[in-house]
């Protein structure tokens, strides 16, 4: 196995450990469903799923974490047009 599929592998795993982390965090009451940390973590992660995913050929978990990773930078873009309203709206 050469450098790049390790890479390719510990992108991967990384990947997963970021996922699980987020959910871990979330199931814990550490991290909020609508906050920037979570989200962020669940949209990098499905990047790097869709990396690993897509390398070997797995286009159904490809393509499904490219959905995930779109979910996760809408709601980072609604949370953050709500949260600047809510700063504007207030005195």
């Amino acid at each position: 196995m050469g450098a790049f599929n390790i890479g390719i592998e510990i992108i991967g795993w990384a990947a997963a450990a970021i996922i699980l982390a987020s959910y871990i965090l979330l199931s814990l009451g550490k991290l909020e469903p609508r906050g920037y940390l979570y989200q962020w973590m669940n949209v990098v992660g499905a990047a790097g799923f869709v990396i690993n995913s897509g390398y070997n050929g797995a286009l159904p978990s490809a393509g499904l974490n490219v959905i995930w990773a779109a979910m996760g930078i809408f709601t980072l873009w609604s949370v953050w047009r709500a949260r600047a309203a809510a700063r504007a709206a207030t005195p």
